[in-house]
């Protein structure tokens, strides 16, 4: 992933912030490969600032209806 618009260096001292800006960014803007780690993806979703359909697209995905 190439982010020119972001001090990375400085966001990866914290580490929460930056993997909550990471799962933003390949989900806004595509995976370019990479796979989103489902761990975070249920750990940060209520911290994630994305477009509503894609969220409850996500949301449907991690936490289906069970019958």
């Amino acid at each position: 992933m190439k982010n020119w618009s972001t001090d990375t260096k400085r966001l990866k001292k914290d580490k929460e912030k930056y993997t909550v800006w990471k799962l933003e960014q390949l989900i806004n803007f595509g995976l370019d490969g990479q796979k989103l780690s489902e761990k975070d993806l249920r750990k940060y979703f209520t911290k994630l600032s994305i477009d509503p359909l894609k969220k409850a697209f996500l949301h449907r995905i991690l936490w289906p209806i069970q019958s």
